[in-house]
């Protein structure tokens, strides 16, 4: 009976139960009301906020050669560091709508082409300067400098003019863009002294922690920043442990050495959510595990061997060997139903060797082994899906070699750099914001090589769109393009599957990035 106890406060302290579901729950074990009461209250005690305390998170994504420029951030730790020193401009709640962080109000002028973010007064960066909407400017000055090779480079090209007045900073438009608000909340865009100008990597910004240590590969230390603006963190310090084996991050939760891991993998989170100290969460989103090809570059940059590829994985087996269940089929396009305006009429890619060896034969291709490249650290089981895709492929014929490379360094070295590789993307809050940076012809971001005007065009054209069934309409023929043309290939999308020790409070779901889109250090707290 103590298990099932155990796990019903654990349900109920993520939510996950009513009171009446409680008490009902627990009666069946025999336990009396009054008793039943008595714990749902002290469950229900933990949803008050309490300051203080060190937290560890154990992360996979750290690496040696890691910047704290935010222009840089491709991977897990990096994005957690910008979370703790830095802020945005504005946010994605996990309902999908918009939270003002730096800017104080957002407007629009009525054809959405212009857009003022009014500042924060008295918000102070921890080398002691006040923030200032110059600041802002100088931002995303920086970010839309081609030699920034910024992550949000993508999503800052439809920016005609930015202008300051007093606490104003103006964005016009070449296009009308309704979306712009959930643009400006890239995880990229962090504002820093002078746009950090002078010192990209300093690790300075308005955040409520302020670095200590900076050891890329290793660790990351951060103590709480006396002068924050704001009151929703909760820790006195935060460290980041980088851990980029998954069993020792489990090992290192289950002992106590780190309070919280991502990306636990899926085929040890039901046993790990049975241990008496952890709770395990999964959050359904945008986030997908991919294989990507350079289409501008031999052998990919012939069509007919992208789509014998594309018909030669099998997704549900994927979903189902590497998932476990915790995701869905992918369709060789980044968007999912999760995201507004998805077209589900779009027809499902199967699993088929006829024509995956049909279109390998008109791609001419030599018969030479097709160098994949994997790392564990590319997502949870990269791996054995890349196992799975060269059995696949070779019953079509098609010679698969599975190259398997070291995780420091692969998202320098390899991501965006080899022709074909494994990857991930955790998704964006819209479609406009997804493809502005990984299939816009001139993004920096680009690593499939999708370059097509005539997609670029349609981009634009659904920014200045306001009619949503022709904005819809115009998706919609975008993702037919990027899932017959393009090359990607995306077998499934994953939830975020995550763990914590039972000593946190906070929890809630958001699905935009991973743990709580990065906010487990500002929402949550000790019990």
């Amino acid at each position: 009976m103590t298990d099932q106890l155990d796990y019903l406060k654990k349900q109920a302290s993520l939510g996950k139960l009513s009171r009446r579901d409680f008490l009902g729950k627990t009666s069946a074990l025999g336990v009396s009301a009054a008793a039943a009461g008595t714990m749902f209250a002290t469950v229900a005690r933990a949803d008050t906020p309490k300051k203080g305390g060190d937290f560890k998170l154990g992360s996979v994504g750290g690496e040696s050669t890691n910047s704290l420029d935010p222009a840089t951030y491709a991977s897990q730790v990096p994005f957690h560091n910008g979370k703790q020193f830095g802020d945005t401009l504005v946010d994605v709640t996990g309902d999908g709508s918009i939270k003002n962080i730096l800017a104080e109000s957002v407007e629009s002028s009525a054809d959405a082409k212009t857009w003022m973010f009014k500042m924060r007064k008295d918000v102070e960066f921890h080398n002691g300067k006040t923030m200032t909407a110059e600041d802002v400017m100088k931002t995303m000055e920086r970010h839309s400098n081609e030699d920034s090779k910024s992550g949000a480079l993508g999503i800052m090209k439809g920016i005609e003019s930015m202008k300051v007045d007093g606490d104003m900073f103006s964005v016009t438009l070449k296009d009308p863009n309704a979306d712009l608000p959930y643009l400006m909340a890239d995880y990229h865009l962090i504002i820093q002294p002078n746009g950090g100008m002078d010192a990209p990597d300093a690790g300075i910004g308005t955040g409520p922690y302020k670095l200590e240590v900076n050891e890329p590969g290793v660790r990351h230390a951060y103590t709480k920043f006396e002068n924050y603006w704001a009151d929703d963190a909760h820790f006195d310090s935060v460290e980041i442990i980088v851990i980029n084996d998954a069993t020792a991050r489990t090992a290192a939760l289950q002992s106590g050495q780190v309070h919280m891991i991502n990306r636990v993998e899926p085929k040890v989170a039901g046993l790990l959510d049975r241990a008496p100290n952890v709770n395990v969460t999964s959050t359904a989103g945008r986030g997908h595990y991919v294989f990507i090809m350079h289409a501008d570059t031999a052998p990919f940059d012939e069509n007919e061997l992208r789509l014998a590829l594309k018909h030669a994985i099998n997704r549900e087996d994927m979903v189902d060997k590497i998932l476990r269940g915790y995701g869905s089929v992918g369709n060789d396009m980044p968007i999912n139903s999760s995201y507004p305006l998805f077209d589900a009429s779009i027809p499902q890619r199967s699993f088929d060797l006829a024509k995956a060896a049909e279109h390998y034969k008109k791609s001419g291709h030599d018969g030479s082994p097709i160098v994949l490249r994997v790392a564990d650290g590319a997502f949870p089981g990269a791996v054995d899906a890349a196992s799975l895709f060269q059995q696949s492929a070779a019953q079509a014929g098609i010679p698969l070699e599975i190259k398997r490379e070291p995780n420091d360094g692969y998202w320098s070295e390899v991501w965006n750099v080899q022709p074909f590789c494994a990857s991930y993307w955790g998704g964006r809050p819209v479609q406009d914001q997804m493809y502005s940076t990984a299939y816009l012809s001139t993004a920096d971001w680009n690593d499939t090589r999708f370059k097509n005007p005539e997609f670029d065009a349609m981009l634009l054209a659904a920014r200045a769109e306001l009619d949503n069934a022709k904005r819809k309409d115009i998706y919609s023929k975008m993702g037919y393009m990027v899932r017959d043309e393009g090359g990607l290939i995306c077998p499934m999308f994953n939830d975020f599957v995550e763990a914590h020790s039972t000593d946190l409070m906070g929890w809630g779901s958001n699905g935009n990035q991973e743990l709580m889109n990065g906010l487990i250090t500002r929402d949550m707290w000790f019990a």
